[in-house]
């Protein structure tokens, strides 16, 4: 080799390495000083949904820990993809997280033929945050006083009743419902769970699997009538309403999730404190008391037992739609 080779690729490979330490070293200086501006929480689904109430309770934990302003960030509709695939586009600077689902994290990857982002490259696992039912509601004056009554006239009146859907978990209830309970129902999809809520109150639906949080402030201001609980077991809040099992419809369960998400590429020193402050958040009193209660058990763990989870979940769901049916739109 000749010397002005040598020298060339010796010059090549301390600028190289330069430029690979000056990078680290700005990587390590970014993390160090984050934040330094308000921190974005996109939602995937509308206001007043439980990923929504979610985001407004740890809003004030990550504030006062970051002493940064926290912003939340609805973007709805297409079960989920448009908020995901708007956060994907993001810079994975720790600036923007977001609120994922068993819809979006899970089950579009089988609802959908072609997913306009990656649930698993394209974001990094933080924690797991609450897991729990849906509860079967319709009309304040329907004329079924339980399940057994709404199957049978399911079955009088077939392709004729319908059940609106705003996410996976309410939709995954009607359709495993057509399936155990061999009736033919027809599946209308919402942008979010509160407008089909809307429709339901109006009468343009006839029935909804929504989220207990979600649905049993209307219950309870008599604006709809609840019939069953997805759950394997009863609801400590609302213990007096049976589960959809117990009521004729053997085998029936059907379970949500929600959890936070970085994107892919955040600095894993952001990815640790964020999940630090959330975890402590969700293991507090008052989440016990705000979601507990109401049906969900705060589950929030490591990044790692997330990732896990996830691919568990992704699974489970591809199974769940095939088993009921559902054809990837």
């Amino acid at each position: 080799m000749n010397t002005n080779r040598r020298n060339f690729l010796a010059t090549g490979a301390a600028l190289l390495g330069t430029t690979l330490l000056g990078a680290h070293a700005g990587a390590r200086a970014a993390a160090g000083g984050y934040p330094t501006k308000p921190i974005t929480i996109v939602v995937p689904f509308g206001a007043g949904t439980t990923t929504d109430q979610v985001a407004r309770f740890l809003s004030p934990y990550l504030s006062a820990d970051l002493k940064q302003p926290v912003v939340i960030d609805n973007k709805a509709g297409a079960s989920g993809t448009i908020g995901m695939q708007f956060a994907a586009r993001q810079p994975a600077d720790g600036y923007t997280f977001v609120l994922g689902t068993n819809t979006t994290h899970a089950a579009n990857v089988s609802l959908f033929k072609q997913l306009p982002y990656d649930p698993v490259k394209d974001f990094t696992p933080i924690s797991n945050l609450i897991i729990g039912g849906v509860v079967l509601v319709v009309r304040a004056d329907h004329p079924a006083k339980n399940v057994q009554e709404l199957v049978a006239m399911m079955k009088k009146n077939p392709g004729r009743m319908t059940f609106g859907a705003g996410n996976s978990s309410s939709r995954a209830g009607g359709e495993v419902m057509r399936e155990l309970a061999g009736v033919d129902i027809l599946h209308v999809p919402y942008k979010t769970l509160p407008v089909a809520l809307t429709d339901l109150i109006g009468g343009q639906i006839d029935m909804v699997f929504g989220d207990a949080p979600a649905v049993m402030p209307l219950v309870e201001s008599g604006k709809l009538k609840a019939l069953g609980v997805s759950t394997s077991k009863r609801i400590a809040k609302y213990a007096d309403i049976p589960t959809i099992a117990e009521q004729g419809v053997a085998g029936y369960e059907v379970t949500g999730w929600i959890a936070a998400f970085g994107l892919q590429g955040t600095p894993p020193e952001i990815i640790n404190r964020l999940n630090g402050i959330i975890v402590r958040a969700m293991k507090s009193d008052e989440a016990e008391k705000q979601f507990g209660s109401q049906g969900w058990t705060p589950v929030p763990g490591s990044p790692e037992e997330l990732a896990k989870f996830q691919l568990v979940e992704i699974d489970r769901w591809a199974r769940l739609v095939k088993a009921a049916g559902i054809q990837p739109t």
